[in-house]
């Protein structure tokens, strides 16, 4: 049992100024964290008991596939240059020097010191497989740090880890770890959904993010709720609808027709009386090419198609490109390149396409008699079908679906909702094993690289997706699982000896039955404290007032505000059978 007059919580009336998001401005209300610099906070006294609790049901859980280890948090240049990571993390890596003038770094994450320790200790097959995990402080130079503990410059996070002989033990490791993750998202609460994912800088193929609906989340989830299909927007498809191709004009071959002034999408399909499903576009880019040794960088020229009304996808870019750095080309780049004016750059006869990446939007096979760019001002082709009119053998899925598409497996319509990722699972392959060196040898002896995979998960964003799906105007609920308390008991009057003895003791017999108990003893008015039990998360609240005489309390919870009256005789199965109710 703790006393709260003995505590430090300091909670507040007000949000601050820069809070937009709810777990921000009650994480701070109720006196759980506090901003030291830009993305940068304490936890304090409320804020630690949550998060202790969140790492104890992730440590729980990874005991039962792996291995708990605690690295470094200061990492050399030269083992980040091995995996050819250095250069590639740019400014989001913070980046130190030594008193010998040596290149250190903050980890981002491990994948490099737990290969390193791989490299060096595992020799065969008969050590694998393997699963090491942590639970450490991760460090990122977000540009724009904000809303609170999901977006900061330092943040704890679980990682693991798992090396396998080959791809068949792969996939037993990546399953444990989908049910493990499964199992500690449910102790702790949540509404959660598993959606297929994009693995960014991490690299490798198969990939699943674990995330939470919220209007804070700044990832957007494309999923349909007839068959259950759920993908980030970064790697969502989906079904298109048949679109109605334009009658071919003159032979049927490629025709110019002129387009004074018009440059963009919208307004040469007005100008032409067409759809801008019914032509397209071209976008130029520049990618960087990085020697991973040298760190000498050039310039790769790189021309997408795409149906006029779609958007390129960023991360399907990238991933394309091999996580490469890319940039819209500058107009007088384009003119240089490709001796063509911008906005009027397209496929048939390119100029000076030597060493130029050509990539095709798979939403353009099959089409016909399109609108497309003559690489000449003022004017466009007529009657451009791709592969017969010019070559397309790059055909890659660019676009990001949109709501109201087809489902790819069934066809329904797609919905798209912000969420905020709390875990994510990759299939690395063997992308450090192989520029590292790590190396085992099979059961035939020969020697052959270890598989990979990468498992993390944010542990203080489980926390704040706990408060952003239980929220109100006046605080918030949280799960008993990872609540600092699981019940407040308020004292309506501790001048009154009966109501502050009776409150020992509900207090006493709860903590005895194993629950974690705040005692308000304040010396305050009924109504603040009500106020800020209702603030601070705490899942229940036990009111000590003036049914004492009669024997009972009243027992609230903050989710729906129910409340009953209740028996102090046997207060511990009244409690024990409302939280089994949570």
């Amino acid at each position: 049992m703790r006393r709260w007059s003995k505590l430090f919580i300091p909670t507040l009336r007000e949000a601050p100024a820069d809070a937009e998001v709810a777990s921000h401005k009650f994480l701070v209300r109720a006196g759980y964290i506090r901003q030291l610099a830009a993305g940068i906070y304490s936890y304090l006294f409320l804020g630690q008991r949550s998060l202790e609790k969140i790492i104890n049901i992730v440590r729980e859980e990874m005991d039962t596939i792996g291995q708990e280890f605690l690295l470094p948090a200061i990492h050399p240049r030269e083992l980040w240059e091995a995996s050819g990571r250095w250069s590639v993390m740019g400014d989001n890596m913070f980046r130190l020097k030594d008193r010998g003038g040596r290149d250190l770094a903050l980890g981002m994450t491990h994948e490099e010191v737990m290969t390193e320790i791989a490299r060096k200790e595992l020799r065969s097959y008969k050590q694998l497989p393997q699963i090491w995990y942590q639970i450490q402080n991760k460090f990122r130079d977000e540009q724009r740090p904000k809303s609170g503990l999901l977006r900061t410059r330092q943040f704890t996070m679980k990682d693991s880890y798992s090396f396998d002989i080959d791809a068949d033990a792969l996939d037993v490791s990546y399953k444990k770890h989908y049910d493990v993750y499964c199992r500690i998202f449910d102790r702790c609460g949540l509404k959660y959904m598993a959606v297929e994912a994009h693995s960014g800088a991490m690299g490798g193929s198969m990939s699943h993010e674990f995330m939470v609906f919220t209007e804070a989340g700044e990832d957007l989830v494309a999923h349909c709720a007839k068959c259950g299909y759920a993908a980030n927007l970064e790697k969502a498809t989906s079904k298109l609808e048949v679109v109605e191709e334009l009658a071919a004009s003159g032979d049927g071959k490629p025709e110019l027709v002129e387009t004074p002034g018009m440059k963009t999408i919208e307004d040469v399909a007005k100008f032409l009386g067409v759809s801008p499903k019914q032509k397209m576009k071209t976008l130029a880019y520049t990618a960087t090419e990085v020697d991973a040794k040298s760190g000498e960088s050039k310039n790769l020229p790189v021309v997408v198609f795409m149906r006029g009304d779609h958007m390129l996808n960023e991360a399907k870019f990238s991933s394309t490109l091999g996580g490469k750095d890319f940039r819209p080309m500058h107009p007088e780049e384009i003119a240089q390149v490709f001796k063509s004016p911008a906005g009027y750059l397209g496929p048939i006869n390119i100029p000076n396409t030597n060493g130029v990446l050509i990539i095709v939007d798979s939403a353009l096979k099959g089409r016909k008699n399109l609108i497309a760019g003559a690489n000449k001002e003022n004017y466009h082709l007529k009657n451009v079908t791709p592969e017969r009119d010019f070559p397309a053998t790059n055909w890659v899925d660019l676009r990001s679906a949109a709501e109201g598409e087809g489902c790819p497996n069934c066809g329904a319509p797609l919905k798209v909702a912000k969420a905020v990722e709390i875990g994510h699972i990759f299939k690395l392959g063997y992308k450090y094993a192989e520029s590292m060196g790590a190396r085992v040898l099979d059961k035939n002896g020969k020697e052959v690289m270890p598989i990979m995979g990468c498992y993390g998960i944010g542990i203080e964003r489980i926390l704040t997706s706990a408060i952003e799906q239980s929220h109100d105007d006046n605080g918030f609920a949280l799960p008993p699982s990872i609540a600092p308390f699981d019940v407040v008991i308020v004292v309506t009057n501790v001048g009154d000896a009966a109501l502050m003895s009776a409150a020992e003791q509900i207090a006493k017999e709860l903590e005895q039955a194993g629950y974690d108990v705040l005692l308000d003893d304040r010396d305050e008015r009924p109504g603040v404290k009500f106020k800020d039990a209702d603030l601070v998360g705490i899942p229940f609240r036990i009111n000590v007032g003036k049914k004492v005489s009669e024997g009972k309390v009243e027992l609230v919870r903050r989710s729906t505000r129910e409340s009953q009256d209740a028996n102090i005789a046997g207060i511990a199965e009244v409690f024990q059978a409302a939280i089994k109710q949570q």
